[in-house]
């Protein structure tokens, strides 16, 4: 199993790129921020001194939007960072949550999305593609060159969607029940188009908060910690019943349920630790969600994932423990998982 680190890009951006050496040093594969050009620091100017600073990190967005910039400048951004150093970049991409609703905008369609993939990937990778009429391609991009687009989904259709056309599937959750759940859908969708589903990288994103023991004040403040996921999730959800309805047999209760309570949110506070538009999310959820507790819960809830057919696990790392569960990962819980 792979392992990822996910960051929003806060200043100081020398602090970000340190928590990537860290995370490279402990044995993670891939680097991950937020992109929302508005609530944090551009992501893609980070990239490139992350991708200096380090040996073999693949970076990326935990996800870009098709709405933010135009595609051709994306893809080009991509292609040149690959180019500068080697093919090290991956394009996570999806609605547009934080990014289109700070800026005054709604998400982006499905369709959109769709058809960004298509375009972002084609010019990534040198090739040819049609920008609503005319035809573009990069001159410079070598051959060789490659940008897989992995694709943020919780809904039927967008889960329909990456297992048609994605080349990686990202679930902003920890839940083994929604996991399985999930994955079969997109597995099942490749196989109806055609495709091999084990082409489709499963990549699952959480915070992980890691305890010295499972005492109640241990677990207490871990899922303060850890509730603002929830909260996040919860705008994606709230989204999903929004379209298909409370009740609806198209989406698991087990998701939708614990947002009954849910009044407002705030983006001031987006993926924040203390986020005070998080106060619904229960207990169950966090522990569901997230994978807290002592470095035996977390190695039996890696190792479930694993067996759930996910490739890679992304720690969201926004809590006031980052360095301690980097290097715990690194020390304790990377090296038994992938013994």
């Amino acid at each position: 199993m792979d392992f990822g680190l996910v960051l929003q890009t806060d200043p100081p951006a020398s602090r970000v790129i340190e928590l990537m050496q860290r995370a490279e040093r402990n044995g993670f594969t891939h680097g991950w921020t937020f992109d929302s050009a508005v609530l944090w620091q551009e992501p893609f100017v980070i990239y490139s001194q992350i991708l200096a600073q380090t040996r073999r990190l693949t970076v990326g967005p935990m996800v870009t939007n098709p709405g933010t910039r135009t595609w051709e400048v994306t893809a080009s951004t991509f292609a040149t960072l690959n180019d500068m150093f080697g093919n090290r970049t991956v394009c996570g991409i999806g609605r547009g949550d934080s990014a289109m609703r700070v800026a005054g905008r709604k998400p982006n369609t499905l369709a959109r999305i769709s058809d960004a993939m298509k375009v972002i990937r084609a010019l990534g990778r040198g090739e040819e593609a049609d920008l609503g009429g005319t035809a573009v391609r990069l001159p410079w991009v070598k051959d060789g060159a490659e940008l897989p687009v992995w694709m943020a989904a919780y809904g039927p259709k967008a889960l329909k969607m990456t297992g048609e056309e994605a080349d990686g599937f990202i679930l902003q959750l920890a839940d083994l029940y929604l996991t399985e759940y999930m994955v079969e859908a997109v597995k099942d969708a490749a196989v109806a188009a055609g495709r091999d589903p084990s082409e489709v990288t499963i990549c699952v994103a959480a915070p992980a908060y890691v305890t010295e023991d499972d005492s109640p004040e241990a677990l207490a403040h871990a899922r303060e910690q850890c509730r603002w996921f929830g909260g996040m999730v919860g705008n994606h959800v709230a989204d999903l019943v929004a379209r298909y309805g409370a009740d609806s047999a198209a989406v698991p209760t087990e998701l939708t349920d614990y947002i009954k309570a849910r009044e407002g949110y705030d983006y001031a506070h987006h993926g924040r630790s203390g986020n005070p538009d998080t106060r619904f999310v229960p207990d169950e959820i966090v522990d569901r969600f997230c994978v807290i507790g002592p470095v035996e819960k977390h190695i039996e809830k890696l190792e479930a994932l694993r067996g759930l057919g996910v490739d890679q696990f992304a720690v969201y790392d926004m809590h006031d423990a980052q360095e301690a569960v980097i290097d715990v990962y690194g020390s304790q819980v990377i090296p038994v998982v992938n013994g």
